[in-house]
């Protein structure tokens, strides 16, 4: 298998478990294991499957912050408005 260079980048990870907000420098792969040491032995595929696409939703809406900005309160109250009161 090839490994590309986005899958080789460390990424930025707030220490949750331990309540710090130090970042701390974790590669995909280190992100992984921290997410496995940290789930029940109980957890299925899919338990596994699901926590992995949050992480890569919330690694995704960091970066695109990062790079394009967030949105305003009042934007954000808006769009937040039409989701929960359709």
């Amino acid at each position: 298998m090839e490994v590309t260079k986005s899958q080789q980048d460390p990424v930025m990870h707030s220490d949750i478990v331990s309540g710090s907000e130090e970042k701390l420098m974790l590669t995909s792969k280190q992100e992984v294991e921290q997410l496995l040491k940290n789930l029940p032995d109980n957890s299925s595929h899919e338990d596994i499957q699901y926590h992995l696409y949050v992480l890569e939703k919330i690694r995704r809406g960091k970066l695109s912050i990062a790079q394009d900005g967030g949105a305003e309160e009042d934007e954000a109250r808006v769009r937040l408005n039409k989701w929960l009161n359709p």
